[in-house]
Order: C-alpha cells, then structure tokens, then sequence
C-alpha cells in the first residue's frame, strides 16, 4: 500500500514539511486494528518516521554553534489529527491520526522504551502501509530495543488507562461507552493490553501486540466488570514485579549498539558521514572513558 501521509498530501488535505513525503522511511497503522480487536477503519491513526535534510540531523553542517546565536529550528515530528477524508472506504469516509517522526526522536523514544513507539515496531505486517530498506532495517533490528525499563513505562502507561477508566465526565463516543458498559471498556482494555505485553517482553523478550486479541475483544464487548480489570490489574502487577527481577533482559539500553543501527540507517539514506559525526572504535571510546574517570577522581 501507499503511503497514507502521501495520499492525503497530494490531495491537499494535509501539509506537511516539503521533504517529509518522499523521505518516509517506514509508516503503519496503529490502534485498534493493529491489535487485532476491531477490523474497522473508519478512524485511523498511522504511525511512522522520516529521515529530514543532512543539516536538520546535523546542525553544524549549516553553520550552527550549539547554544550560541540563532539556532536552526529543530524537526521532530509532524502531527494531524482528526482529518477528514471522505473517499476513502469507498466512500464511506474516514477520520485519519497521522504521526510522522524525525528518525532520531524516533529512534530516542524506542530506546525510552515509550510503549506507543515500541508497539508501532511490533506491528504485524499486514499493517504496514509504506516501508523501504531502512525500515526493514530497523524492524529487523527492534529487539535490541527491548530492556527492563519496559515495566515501568509499561506499568505507569497501564496507570494512566486505569485513571481514565474511571472518567465520570466523558464526552462523545467515550459517553456512549460508560453509558453502555457502566465504565470506559476502551481505556480498560488498553491497561490490560499493556500489561500483556510488558509480560511478554520481559519473558521472551519479544512481542506480539495480537496474541491477547481475544481477551480485549471480549473486554470491549463488556464482558468484564470494572472490579474484574483491577482485580486482574492487581494480580498480574504482583507476577510482574518478580518476573522483572528474574528477567534475562539487559537492565537498561545499549545505546551504543541502538547509536549503530542509527548511523547505519542515516549512512544508508546521505551516503558517508566521515564530514558529518566522529564514529569512534572501541578503542578510542574506551580511552575516552578512562579520560573521564581520571578527571573525576581528579588526576
């Protein structure tokens, strides 16, 4: 499939930075179609990054001095809700969520672990609607993103879901739901989504963002009730924090393996960076470190 940010551009509905369309390296759709729970596209929301100009990535290739006079204006994503595109569906319509991120905020919230970026990784494939070289690159890749860290980010995301569970005030569709259920079962599901799928990462170190499909599907129809999902909270919260303690997951990022797959990507995309940034051997990196060391104990 073609790029949705493409489509909607040449169509006049959207207008993003100039470079951003053909510098597309990879974008998906997210949700609830994603996750295996609903086949409807009415509302879409797609997921991607870019690669902008050399000199966006690499300020001083412009002249920039960080910190000192006028600074280039930094490209981190481009973001549209809520547009509206009335043929697509075949004419039914339907309301489009696009966000297209610079590949090193991309690649900076993938190694924070941020369970939306994560997921947008895990995608299965049938939801990919543009991807190129780089893309494959990197999704050949995603598991050296994965870290312990995965549990409280998960965690605190599967928090914030709860809390809006509870939302006594909705508007919307969010009011037809309460209305309906007696409780949000969309933000439900999504708590225990992100449960499931801290487990899985901390475990296996992988993941399939449908393997629970059935259980939020059966979530979404109301048939469970709001004690249930705490109840259910509560339990696997307990599991979790042994798990997290036994897992064979490194404790934080290897940045410097994740900072070789990004050179690698941007390399591939502007050719040799040699003018652009210093990649060091290991041997300089350790000189380096050793260098810092000595200065902090003051010799």
């Amino acid at each position: 499939m073609a790029s949705k940010t493409l489509q909607l551009t040449k169509r006049g509905l959207i207008k993003p930075p100039k470079f951003l369309v053909n510098n597309i390296q990879f974008e998906t759709m997210m949700g609830s179609v994603a996750y295996g729970v609903s086949s409807d596209v009415s509302d879409l929301d797609v997921y991607g990054f870019c690669i902008p100009p050399k000199d966006i990535i690499f300020p001083h290739l412009a002249g920039e001095v960080f910190g000192f006079g006028t600074q280039i204006k930094r490209f981190e994503q481009f973001q549209h809700h809520h547009i509206k595109d009335p043929s697509a569906n075949g004419g039914e319509g339907q309301e489009v969520d696009i966000s297209i991120y610079n590949i090193i905020k991309y690649f900076q919230l993938c190694m924070e672990n941020n369970p939306n970026m994560i997921d947008s990784l895990f995608v299965p494939v049938r939801c990919i609607l543009h991807i190129t070289e780089i893309g494959n690159m990197i999704r050949d890749h995603r598991k050296i993103f994965l870290h312990k860290g995965a549990w409280h980010k998960f965690k605190g995301y599967a928090y914030s879901q709860l809390h809006k569970m509870d939302n006594e005030q909705p508007v919307g569709k969010r009011r037809e739901l309460v209305e309906k259920f007696g409780y949000d079962v969309k933000f439900a599901y999504h708590a225990v989504r992100l449960i499931n799928e801290v487990e899985q990462i901390l475990v296996e170190g992988d993941l399939d963002i449908t393997k629970n499909r059935e259980q939020l599907k059966s979530i979404r129809r109301g048939e469970w009730k709001k004690d249930d999902i705490r109840g259910w909270f509560e339990d696997r919260e307990k599991v979790l924090g042994k798990l997290y303690l036994k897992s064979n997951l490194q404790n934080k990022p290897d940045e410097s393996l994740i900072k070789e797959l990004l050179l690698n990507c941007l390399e591939h995309h502007y050719g040799n960076l040699s003018n652009c940034v210093e990649i060091p051997g290991k041997a300089s990196t350790c000189l380096r470190q050793i260098r810092a060391l000595l200065d902090e104990s003051g010799f």
